[in-house]
């Protein structure tokens, strides 16, 4: 074994991963935490749980916090810990105010087909093998024990049956068909389309024929009352948990303010009318302080608990250093004599004289602090070690920061690759919305939302206006399945057409576009064969750019952006993303005309496809990407063991052979950007640092 100062200088920071991601993320692999902090919070909140799951009455807990104070990461913890008592969906920020039931029914859903950790079944079979219906007494009398499910399933008007006598008295919404959804979920070939159904998919004819269905959910109280059923039928489960984060991100009201009350309309709709919830919003105190004369006293009235998340004492922050740095002691020949080692208390009583501060800027101070022991362990001074704090520390250099940034940039686009795999995971609104931050970034002149006014459909379109070229350009995004809204929005594009002829509009769809007989597909052949206006296909690939980064537009503006050591707002985002070009490669974006065509280029998770021709010349400048990413993870650390270099760029460009990596190592070399410390050292002893020897 190795000793821990040998550990040191080849390891990657520990302190550098800060984010929170969406609960569902951590459920594999989570962090260890420190079970003290916030502690007060989480008994607070298990207790108003178990109280819902006493008398069935919904409440609601407004949770307080300041940015970096952990109120994402305590969302991942309630759901880690409660679970078994509880199901839990996450809400993530309504990009449209007058639709903002589907999207609650959405991601309800969305949730609720997670599968948690170490469980077999779904949330959502979990909830349905827990209603009353299978509890009655004297239900399947005759049967032998744990047959009751499987015979109500093997027939399903037996199952419809069974239901509607057990809830005759629930004012369930279209009780038949959403009875028959629910049978729909015990079949393994029916359940994909039936949760489409639920989440609020406008299915195509062929899906709901299959699901024995006239029409896919088509308004905002249709979307309220089939959430409203999870409620009225599961007296006898467990509560189901609404949580409600970033809120930062949400729709703005038209002063650019953000609409907090169109949230908590719905908090007090679900709160007087509905059983068997527990909503947690989570919301930047200077948030509710700034929006709070805004909401009606009847919403403040439904907010039954409040909590605000309370700054960390040091043991805490010392508890925290200890949770990041376990890994490297584990690996070391003989334990050190404290279990933060290299840091001492004594740093965070110097950069802390309050006592107190926040989870994140406790690893932002250990991220330093380590930074700095590691860059006096490779000096070999005799000097004794001795920290700057932060306060006298100068900012990142710019070329520092963008470095962070590009690594950054692939570590979130490959979470992003693994998690978003079709097109059609955002609802339309969203998608127009992941776009519409990406042309605010690039300096998209006169974006304006909607394009198509005074249509259902609104929420699919903006338009924009391209420097040197006359008239605007306006783009509608649909990936409905149904033609017949299919043909709705071929209608209103026409309608746009009429009334603006100097218009330009790109249809952005990756489905197709009806059978040639079908009233859709002649009107589209009618608007979009020919000049000007174009169908745009857009590849997993480029919708997949857009998504990461609205995910970090989101960070952002909730002030949990951090890239390096440095807390970046929404104009540094953006000033970051036009310099680095990580948007450039995005092949939609050049089909919009925001960039200059170019030859198609590969993005660095290209190399991550098994049918990639790796000889290709687009895997040659794919390449290109990972070596940029290896001489990026170099400059940001300083100093790292050659084999722990090649194992990190190994897992986040897992197409690519260590000989490669190794090639490219060596090519940095050569070219004089990186160096070896020890060569004649064997390889896993080596040690790698910028410049030259």
């Amino acid at each position: 074994m190795t000793s821990i100062d040998e550990l040191i200088l080849r390891s990657t920071n520990p302190f550098d991963n800060y984010r929170s991601v969406n609960f569902w993320d951590q459920q594999q692999a989570t962090e260890p935490t420190v079970n003290s902090i916030h502690k007060d919070a989480i008994a607070k909140i298990e207790t108003t749980l178990d109280q819902v799951a006493l008398d069935h009455r919904t409440r609601t807990v407004r949770l307080e916090g300041d940015p970096g104070s952990g109120k994402t990461f305590l969302l991942g913890r309630l759901k880690r810990q409660l679970n078994p008592k509880a199901f839990f969906a996450y809400i993530p920020p309504f990009p449209q105010s007058d639709e903002i039931w589907r999207h609650i029914l959405r991601y309800t859903v969305n949730s609720l087909v997670e599968v948690p950790h170490r469980q077999q079944d779904s949330q959502l079979l979990r909830w349905l093998k827990s209603l009353s219906v299978f509890k009655r007494r004297g239900f399947g009398k005759g049967l032998r024990q744990g047959t009751a499910w499987d015979w109500l399933r093997a027939d399903k008007q037996r199952f419809i049956t069974n239901l509607k006598e057990t809830y005759q008295k629930a004012p369930l919404y279209n009780a038949n068909s959403f009875f028959s959804l629910l049978h729909d979920l015990t079949n393994p070939k029916l359940y994909p389309l039936a949760c489409e159904w639920l989440k609020g998919d406008d299915l195509s004819e062929e899906a709901l024929e299959k699901l024995g269905l006239k029409h896919s959910i088509e308004s905002e109280e249709a979307a309220y009352e089939i959430l409203a059923n999870f409620g009225r039928i599961s007296m006898a489960t467990q509560p189901i948990v609404l949580c409600f984060d970033q809120l930062e991100s949400i729709a703005c009201l038209p002063d650019g303010s953000l609409n907090l009350p169109a949230l908590f309309n719905a908090n007090t709709r679900i709160h007087d009318e509905n059983h068997n919830f527990l909503i947690i919003i989570s919301i930047i105190i200077n948030t509710w302080k700034q929006n709070e004369h805004r909401l009606d006293q009847s919403h403040k009235d439904r907010i039954d608990t409040h909590l605000t998340l309370r700054p960390i004492n040091i043991e805490q922050a010392q508890s925290i250093w200890a949770t990041r740095l376990f890994p490297l002691h584990s690996q070391a020949q003989y334990q050190p004599n404290s279990i933060i080692y290299p840091l001492k208390r004594q740093y965070l009583e110097a950069e802390l004289p309050s006592g107190k501060t926040n989870p994140r800027n406790a690893l932002l101070i250990g991220r330093d602090i380590f930074q700095q022991f590691k860059e006096w362990l490779a000096q070999e001074t005799k000097e004794k070690f001795q920290p700057t704090y932060r306060p006298q520390q100068p900012k990142s250099q710019p070329s520092d920061l963008l470095a962070n940034f590009k690594l950054n940039w692939v570590e979130e686009l490959n979470k992003i690759q693994e998690k978003f795999t079709d097109i059609r995971q955002l609802s339309s609104p969203e998608l127009i919305r992941v776009l519409q931050d990406a042309l605010i970034a690039l300096q998209g002149s006169e974006i304006t939302t909607p394009l198509l006014t005074k249509t259902k459909y609104a929420s699919y379109s903006l338009s924009y206006q391209l420097p040197n070229h006359p008239g605007k350009r306006g783009v509608i995004w649909t990936e409905d399945s149904n033609m017949n809204s299919f043909f709705n929005v071929m209608r209103a594009c026409q309608k746009e057409i009429h009334n603006h002829s100097d218009t330009v509009l790109q249809l952005i769809r990756s489905l197709g576009v009806g059978k040639p007989s079908n009233a859709g597909h002649k009107l589209y052949q009618t608007i979009f064969t020919g000049s000007p206006h174009c169908h745009l296909i857009p590849s997993l690939n480029s919708f997949q750019y857009l998504v990461t980064y609205h995910n970090l537009v989101k960070d952002a503006r909730e002030g949990d952006l951090l890239i390096g050591s440095e807390t970046l707002g929404l104009k540094g985002l953006q000033a970051l993303v036009r310099e680095s070009q990580v948007l450039e490669d995005c092949q939609l974006l050049q089909d919009l005309g925001i960039f200059v065509r170019q030859q198609p280029q590969e993005d660095t998770k290209e190399l991550n496809r098994p049918q990639q021709r790796k000889t290709s010349k687009a895997s040659q400048n794919g390449l290109l990407s990972v070596k940029d990413y290896l001489f990026n993870l170099v400059k940001t650390q300083g100093l790292m063991g050659r084999q722990i270099l090649v194992e990190n760029i190994c897992s986040q460009f897992t197409q690519v052979p260590e000989s490669q990596v190794e090639e490219l190592l060596e090519q940095l070399c050569q070219e004089k950007q990186i160096s070896i410390l020890n060569p004649k050292e064997q390889r896993e002893a080596q040690l790698v640092f910028l410049g030259v020897k």
